[in-house]
């Protein structure tokens, strides 16, 4: 049923529209940031805005494949870290409902637009090209961006939260690693349903 939506996916008018609704959806993450990003010290302010950069990657690889071309290593980078900072952010905004009590629009917003991020970077996992060095640059790349966050404190900030970081900190590592499993199962297993994006072009 599936494979039936990638002449959808690979036309370039929907290619197009993803470009455009990610790179305002990119624009608005670093603008949700400003504040933290005021007092971030400058060596940590590449690493603080981790949902618009995991949007930016997937920018690039659209860009890519709107040239009809693959950008492997941006792939991988999308596909972990959409999945991951996607996931993270629903699950963050159900805790702040069940510890304040209630969830403003915003909240929801943030939930739907975190949730497409994590499914669109899974959807496109056939188009891309990526090798086995690709991942592994990607889960070092999530995993030192969670050592900046849990480490040296720069995650990104929900006062409601700040009682269980810990706990949250335990659940982002795991949350890493299956992203990086996400990332591998739909992009390199051996077997895996794979097509050209020059296909529907």
């Amino acid at each position: 049923m599936f494979k039936r939506i990638y002449p959808l996916l690979g036309n370039k008018s929907v290619l197009w529209l993803l470009f455009w609704v990610n790179v305002l959806g990119t624009a608005y993450g670093y603008y949700w940031y400003k504040w933290q990003l005021v007092d971030t010290p400058p060596e940590f302010l590449l690493f603080v805005p981790d949902s618009p950069t995991a949007s930016l990657f997937f920018v690039f690889v659209l860009a890519a494949f709107l040239m009809g071309r693959n950008w492997p290593l941006m792939e991988a980078l999308a596909i972990v870290s959409l999945f991951k900072y996607g996931i993270w952010a629903v699950v963050m905004n159900m805790l702040v409902f069940f510890v304040s009590g209630h969830l403003d629009w915003i909240g929801l917003m943030l939930m739907g637009s975190h949730f497409a991020m994590a499914v669109e970077g899974v959807l496109y996992a056939p188009f891309y090209r990526m090798k086995a060095w690709h991942l592994i640059v990607a889960a070092i790349v999530v995993l030192h961006n969670e050592m900046i966050d849990y480490v040296f404190m720069m995650m990104p900030r929900y006062h409601s939260l700040d009682l269980y970081m810990d706990q949250i900190g335990y659940f982002t590592f795991w949350l890493s690693i299956l992203s990086v499993g996400i990332g591998y199962y739909f992009s390199l297993r051996p077997g895996r349903f794979s097509i050209s994006i020059k296909t529907f072009r």
